[in-house]
């Protein structure tokens, strides 16, 4: 069985060359980048998944995150593909309420069902990101760039979460994520 982090550390190694063909520089790259870290629901989420393989513990604090970036890698791909998958922007909401409930709730999830839950999360959170790839940027430059900074906004996660080693801070830091979760999906489907 292929390991979540070799599969990612592959990806990467295969988009970075690919990325420097179809741009001249790194515009692709720092686009890709800068999507999840200045779209407030994909950081939200890709902190929650940090914090979440804290709680878990063990070996869930590195293979909850890589299978999450494994499985953006593949939605990214779906979008750019032009695939369509429904409701796009509700579950990623969704995924920012049921990530922080977890979190707030200390529920202690298996690791093979947090990276089943997060990977399905993954697959919509890379779709939003390769269907509103800038009409300029390299595809591959793109991919990689939403892929790295989803692996430090992990990494970022677990600091966090190690920092907030008492279960009551985690939890309240898992209720605001749940809160401002709960306020995207109302404003998803404009019930408020």
């Amino acid at each position: 069985m292929v390991r979540p982090t070799l599969l990612a550390a592959l990806v990467l190694l295969v988009a970075f060359p690919a990325s420097a063909q179809q741009d001249s520089g790194f515009g692709s790259l720092i686009a890709g980048f800068a999507h999840p870290v200045l779209g407030f629901d994909h950081l939200l989420a890709m902190v929650a998944v940090g914090l979440l393989s804290v709680q878990i513990g063990g070996r869930a604090v590195w293979t909850v995150p890589a299978a999450f970036v494994v499985f953006l890698g593949g939605g990214g791909g779906l979008g750019l593909a032009g695939v369509p998958l429904p409701q796009v922007e509700g579950v990623i909401a969704l995924s920012v309420l049921a990530l922080g409930l977890a979190i707030a709730l200390s529920v202690e999830l298996p690791a093979l069902v947090a990276i089943a839950v997060v990977g399905v999360f993954a697959v919509f959170h890379g779709h939003a990101h390769g269907e509103e790839i800038p009409n300029l940027a390299g595809p591959l430059g793109f991919v990689a760039g939403f892929m790295l900074a989803s692996a430090l906004l992990h990494l970022a996660g677990v600091g966090l979460g190690v920092l907030a080693a008492r279960p009551q801070l985690r939890a309240l830091l898992g209720a605001g994520c749940a809160g401002i979760g709960l306020h995207m999906l109302l404003l998803s489907y404009e019930i408020i």
